[in-house]
């Protein structure tokens, strides 16, 4: 596999020099322009209007074998770093489609935060059982919070202060999206260390910039894709080359059916583990979703959940039930884990773990805005 995003030498050790003022704490006020809050807008609209569907209606869709391996992806790393009774943030939750890989995880609190407020009113229905009216599950074992609220802007460590700090943060297909403005990229880790107990993971899935950049320079113009995605970027990029001293807003439309419409940013993962470290955010592994599939079907339990989602077929590497096409698009992501500096101390607890619900109004949850 032919690796390397566009001029990032191996002697790159770090993003450019930054604009904006921070501590450690994450206590910097990160101003965004408003062209970076209509995009953000945008986003949270596409998800808004997106529907629950039903139980028929995603066994229809037609990427449905590529929902379910990137849902076999996303229970992998639960089930690596996942602990009986962690008390879990979720960023960018969406519906809550990971609220049963919690469950089935037994752990012990969750707050789930997402901009989109179709999309929280979404996961408040499914957490309350509500979801699919042709199948009402049982309970979920944990009490949860929801906010909505952008968490690439909004400073989370105040509204959170009395709930953290947290064993485990996610963020699924979720990451780019802050890549809009270094601004918005240093809140977001900002926020995470500073949630996270020493020792804690942040585990998460987002696009391989190094696979969407060496697409476009095999393209002949600015798009490329096939019968299920497209990535298309603006003619300001018609040269195909990325300086390193620019690897912020490096927008892209991204069209996948039945899952995406909408703009996206690159985020050069060399650059996103250097910033990451400035927050005391560790790596622990970084691996393409293909490699990922690679490895961890070498794994009895992992083939096991994999055959019985049924996204590959017999779970192995026979893949007839994955078109070629939803294979390719997998390859357009990557898996990533992180570990905050310093040593685990579990004794240390939140002092507002009484405060989550285990059946969950209109009324309880959370809207925040920037201004807090």
């Amino acid at each position: 596999m032919k690796r390397g995003y566009a001029e990032s030498p191996a002697t790159s050790v770090g993003p450019p020099q930054s604009r904006f003022k921070y501590n450690r704490e994450g206590d910097a006020h990160f101003l965004e322009d408003e062209s970076t809050k209509i995009f953000a807008r945008k986003v949270a609209d596409h998800y808004s209007a997106r529907t629950n569907q039903t139980l028929e209606e995603r066994e229809a869709s037609p990427i449905i074998h590529l929902k379910k391996l990137n849902n076999w992806i996303k229970s992998v790393l639960i089930q690596l770093y996942a602990h009986r009774g962690d008390e879990v943030l979720d960023l960018a939750c969406g519906k809550g489609g990971d609220l049963i890989k919690w469950d089935k995880a037994k752990v012990g609190y969750y707050v789930g935060i997402d901009i989109a407020e179709g999309s929280i009113e979404d996961c408040r229905t499914r957490y309350n059982g509500d979801a699919d009216h042709h199948q009402r599950r049982k309970k979920f074992t944990f009490p949860a919070r929801l906010i909505c609220g952008d968490c690439f802007e909004v400073r989370l460590d105040k509204v959170l202060e009395d709930d953290a700090p947290f064993d485990i943060c996610s963020c699924q297909f979720a990451m780019h999206y802050s890549w809009s403005t270094e601004a918005r990229a240093r809140r977001a880790l900002a926020n995470i260390s500073a949630l996270l107990r020493p020792g804690g993971t942040f585990i998460g899935t987002m696009p391989d910039a190094n696979v969407i950049i060496k697409k476009l320079r095999e393209a002949e113009g600015l798009a490329f894709g096939n019968s299920v995605y497209s990535v298309r970027f603006d003619e300001e990029f018609s040269d195909k080359k990325f300086r390193s001293s620019s690897p912020f807003g490096i927008k892209y439309t991204f069209h996948l059916e039945d899952a995406v419409d909408c703009p996206e940013w690159i985020v050069p993962f060399h650059v996103f583990k250097s910033l990451a470290e400035e927050y005391d955010l560790e790596l622990v592994f970084v691996k393409n979703s293909h490699q990922f599939v690679d490895e961890y079907l070498k794994i009895p339990e992992f083939v096991e959940l994999m055959r019985r989602l049924g996204a590959l077929g017999d779970g192995n590497q026979d893949r007839s039930t994955l078109s070629q096409d939803e294979w390719e698009v997998a390859y357009l992501y990557l898996a990533f884990v992180l570990r905050k500096r310093g040593q685990a101390d579990r004794t240390q607890t939140s002092g507002r773990r009484d405060k989550g619900q285990m059946q969950i109004s209109k009324e309880d949850i959370m809207y925040i805005n920037s201004s807090i």
